[in-house]
Formats: C-alpha cells, sequence, structure tokens
C-alpha cells in the first residue's frame, strides 16, 4: 500500500519528476559510456599486446629471464612442442630464437630484436602476417627474407626488396654478420614495437649461427583468454625447471592497469551519482515542503512517522530507479552501437601508436559493472532522501496543519 501511495506521489508533480529522472538518466547514460571508452580502450591494449607478440603464455628457461642471451636455450624443447600441440585448448604454438643485434642499411643503423620463426607456426599464434602493408610475409623464394616494420624501415630509409645487415653475437661468442633481403613490411598498432622488432626464418637464422635446432622461447595460443589458468597451471607444474609465464606476469603493467581500471570506474560513476545526490535531495526537500498539510494530516489520523519516513524512501528509490533504468538502457545502446561500429581515432594515430593501440576503438563493459552500479543507485536514492524524510516526521501534526 505504502509502496502505491509512493508511486503516485512522484507523480503529482510530473515536471520536477521528469527532470530529475532526465537529470539521472543522462549522467548514468554518459557515465557508463565513458566507462565502456576507458574499458575498451584497456581490452584493445590487451587483445593487440597478446596478437602482436605475447601469446596466453610463453615458455623460457629460467636463465633466459635474466642475459636474454642466444645460448640460453629450453632444453628438449622438441618434446614440449609435440605435447603442448596436442593439449586441449591450444590452437597454436610457436618455437622462437631469439638474440639481440644490430641492423644496417646503407644510410643508417640501429639496435633491434632479431626473432627466428617457422612462418606457418607463427602465423597460428600472432597476427603481424595479417598486417603487412608491403611485400609478403616470407611469400618469396629467396632465402634470408627479413620482414621489419614501418617504423624501422623508415628510420633506416629502405623498402622492399632492400638490403640490409643484421650483425649478432654467435653462441660461440663471436660477431655474426649476415645480409638479408626485405620481404615484407609491416605496421602493427604499435611504433615501438615496429621499430624494435624484425622477423626472420628460423632456418636462416640457424644456417648462420651453425647450430642444430634450438629453441629460446616457446609461445603458446588458446582457443579464449578464459582458458589460461586450466591449461597454463597444468603445463607451469609439469615443467617447473622452467619459466613459465601467462600474458599477466609478462606484461604486469597491463594487470595493474586493470586492476586499477574497474577502482576507477566505480570511482568516476560513484563522482556523477554523489553529484546527482544533490539534485535528488533537492527535489524531494520541495516536495516535503509543499505537503506539509498533507503530512500532518495523515499522522494526526493515526499514520506512524516510521511509515511515513519509509513512504518519502520509497519516492526516492522508485525517482532514483526509473532514471536509473532509463540511464542503463540508453547507456547500453550506445555501448552495444559503438561496440560493432567503433569510435575512429584516425586523427590521433600518431600519439596512439605509442601506447600500443588502435586508430579505431571499441567499447565495452564487463556484466561485473552492473551490480555494483545498480547498489550505487540505491545508496544514493537512499541518502538523498534522509534528510527530507526526517524534516517531513519532525513535524508536529497540529502546527503543520494550522500552517499550511
Amino acid at each position: 500500500m505504502i509502496l502505491i501511495l509512493a508511486w503516485r506521489n512522484i507523480w503529482r508533480n510530473k515536471k520536477r519528476s521528469l527532470i530529475i529522472i532526465a537529470a539521472i538518466a543522462v549522467g548514468l547514460c554518459c557515465g557508463l559510456f565513458a566507462s565502456a571508452t576507458m574499458f575498451g580502450m584497456w581490452d584493445s591494449l590487451i587483445n593487440t599486446t597478446i596478437d602482436r607478440d605475447l601469446g596466453h603464455f610463453q615458455i623460457h628457461s629460467k636463465s633466459f629471464e635474466d642475459e636474454k642471451l642466444l645460448t640460453d636455450t629450453i632444453p628438449n624443447f622438441q618434446n614440449i612442442l609435440t605435447q603442448l600441440h596436442s593439449t586441449n585448448n591450444v590452437i597454436g604454438v610457436s618455437s622462437r630464437v631469439l638474440v639481440e643485434g644490430m641492423i644496417s642499411s646503407a644510410t643508417s643503423f640501429g639496435g633491434v630484436r632479431i626473432v627466428g620463426i617457422n612462418p606457418q607456426d607463427e602465423k597460428n599464434v600472432t597476427t603481424v602476417y595479417k598486417q603487412i602493408i608491403q611485400g609478403s610475409y616470407f611469400g618469396e623464394n629467396w632465402r634470408n627474407q627479413i620482414v621489419i616494420g614501418q617504423k624501422l624501415a623508415e628510420n633506416l630509409g629502405i623498402k622492399e626488396r632492400s638490403k640490409i645487415v643484421l650483425s649478432f653475437q654467435g653462441v660461440d661468442g663471436s660477431i655474426i654478420y649476415g645480409a638479408f633481403r626485405v620481404a615484407g613490411i609491416f605496421k602493427t598498432e604499435s611504433s615501438v614495437f615496429d621499430k624494435s622488432n624484425v622477423f626472420v626464418q628460423e632456418s636462416d637464422l640457424l644456417r648462420l649461427i651453425n647450430s642444430d635446432p634450438i629453441s629460446n622461447e616457446i609461445v603458446v595460443r588458446l582457443s579464449s583468454v578464459q582458458q589460461v589458468d586450466s591449461v597454463y597451471i597444468p603445463i607451469k607444474k609439469q615443467y617447473a625447471n622452467l619459466s613459465v609465464k601467462n600474458w599477466e606476469e609478462l606484461a604486469p603493467e597491463l594487470k595493474l592497469f586493470n586492476d586499477m581500471l574497474m577502482t576507477q570506474m566505480n570511482i568516476f560513476v560513484g563522482i556523477i551519482l554523489f553529484a546527482l545526490l544533490f539534485g535528488i535531495t533537492n527535489t524531494m526537500l520541495m516536495s516535503v515542503m509543499e505537503r506539509v498539510r498533507e503530512f500532518g494530516v495523515l499522522m494526526a489520523v493515526g499514520m506512524k512517522r516510521s511509515r511515513v519516513f519509509i513512504m518519502i524512501i520509497l519516492e526516492t528509490i522508485s525517482l532514483s530507479f526509473l532514471g536509473g533504468i532509463i540511464g542503463i538502457s540508453m547507456g547500453l545502446i550506445l555501448i552495444e552501437y559503438f561496440k560493432h561500429v567503433g569510435i575512429n581515432l584516425s586523427a590521433f594515430t600518431e600519439g596512439l601508436s605509442q601506447w600500443s593501440m588502435g586508430s579505431r576503438l571499441y567499447t565495452s563493459l564487463p556484466l561485473n559493472f552492473y551490480p555494483s552500479l545498480v547498489l550505487m543507485i540505491l545508496i544514493t536514492a537512499i541518502l538523498g532522501a534522509i534528510y527530507p524524510a526526517f524534516k517531513a516526521i519532525r513535524l508536529k501534526p497540529a502546527t503543520a496543519i494550522r500552517t499550511y
């Protein structure tokens, strides 16, 4: 009965109620969309990092983590590859030979990470092959092909089919030089990655160092990021003598950003609701002051003050939740639209590439964010109603009836 009465009281002044409902709806809609944009940025950063180079987890020798030397290889790596290929939910495994070296052209030189790969295996793990903008991804028939980033190509003043020289320290400590021809140029979301990594075929690199097959790094790609723990943890236990790390451990700054993001989004929406709190309080206080005589009559005929208090609380909650439902619905529509269409940020491509982000941002918001949002709306409604409700129940029925 009190709930029905509270609902009817909301619409006694339709204009005022609609204004506060609209304020709550627009505030929540903007807050949700801004939160979805922030989460979309993080989601994009994670996905591009995993797709570009990281995979879902990697295996190294423990000594490789310290010095990252060519000689720090994974023992019996071929047996590990065989097991991983037969593991459930594993869709790609790639072995890499890694070495830090120098790259030089006729006009310039610089330091790079040389990555020796099997191109077919690497296609199942990363998406660099999809981001070739000139030439091909090891599609030529000559030996000593190399694929480099666009940023590095610009720094060296080279293009497709240009010749470059790689130099690095071999297994025996001697300096090795190798002439390579550019087969393809790629451009990823990260300009830092593009200017510091080059890819060569593993067979060409092993021939230069005169070595049998070796592996410094094994990268594993799963069918879904949600399956990382179910695959990664058993592998980590089985190969305790090796360094087995998932993407969160390999890029701890991304995990830290993720942990902070949910807190930031809750604080952001909380600030919006805190601002709306004053509007809700003001609206309910005006409603109470206009109905002083009514409250006096209700208490005079026997309505308990506690029921008057509850009625005002319910009015505020109903008003807030109505605005909240509309705001969340509007926010969901916007989020779903830009989740598929994306937000074009091509004007900021150069700056975004420094943060490994693409030029199109897709909004996203996890489902576990909505329960906390509903709780914040409820708390805001209750806090906004307390002062007006106390104002109403402190009225003296006789005075209220005579004065107003």
